[in-house]
């Protein structure tokens, strides 16, 4: 199971935590890192055991589990640029003095009326998470989609695509299986998205890449890895340094 899949299909419960359980190992939702249970995890002379040390990755790592998903695309948390200051606010403890004068808010029953809103937003979350549970059990014609990966920059129709797209696309770009050669690169949206992600998949998740590792890379995909590598990083699957001396995977 992909990254982005694993993340899409936790639980809240799991969400909230930022890792699950599978089998032995604790995965970190927000980064793919696992650690395994029944192993010691030494960190500057503290023992951790597995689910511990989990923990511990995601406050160094991330921060928190609120840190990261507060950052993700407008797209995905269904936030305004306001709301989402707000929270960050709140969250970080900010009185509602505090808050007036760090966004300019008039008054403190302006602070008080976005507090409901919010309440109220999460009230609809909850029953439209109940209704889409309920649906998935009896709608038995719906397609199944690709995920969105959670770093996606660009979030709109494009994403819609279904698995059985998405392998209708690789066979034609890569007729020789997605480890070949990319036939030609495509100038459609949403083909260009499913190619990029077939190609990101060719990177190994937490390793620092010189330009010149990335290049290589590339050039075993298709002759203009200068443009694979601009849509790479355009796309979300990829960031950089800005002075291009590192890349990875985001």
């Amino acid at each position: 199971m992909e990254l982005s899949e694993r993340f899409w299909n936790a639980s809240l419960e799991e969400l909230k935590k930022g890792y699950s359980r599978l089998g032995d190992q604790y995965v970190c939702l927000l980064c793919g890192s696992t650690c395994e249970q029944g192993v010691i995890y030494p960190v500057e002379d503290v023992l951790y055991e597995a689910e511990r040390y989990m923990r511990l990755h995601i406050r160094m790592a991330h921060q928190s589990v609120f840190s990261y998903l507060i950052q993700l695309n407008k797209r995905l948390t269904g936030l305004t640029d306001h709301q989402n200051s707000l929270l960050r606010l709140f969250y970080e403890e900010y009185t509602d003095a505090q808050i007036q004068k760090e966004l300019g808010i008039g008054s403190a029953s302006t602070i008080r009326n976005h507090r409901f809103v919010l309440k109220e937003k999460e009230r609809q979350s909850k029953i439209f998470l109940t209704l889409m549970e309920l649906l998935k059990e009896k709608d038995s014609h719906a397609p199944r989609f690709v995920e969105v990966h959670q770093t996606a920059t660009m979030v709109d129709d494009r994403y819609n695509i279904t698995l059985e797209e998405q392998e209708k696309v690789l066979k034609k770009y890569f007729p020789e299986g997605k480890e070949g050669l990319l036939k030609a690169f495509p100038s459609r949206q949403k083909h260009k998205l499913i190619v990029l992600r077939a190609i990101a998949a060719r990177f190994e998740r937490d390793r620092k890449y010189h330009e010149k590792e990335v290049n290589e890379v590339l050039s075993a995909v298709h002759d203009d890895h200068v443009t694979l590598r601009r849509y790479l990083i355009e796309y979300g699957f990829m960031d950089r340094k800005p002075d291009g001396s590192e890349y990875w995977l985001t």
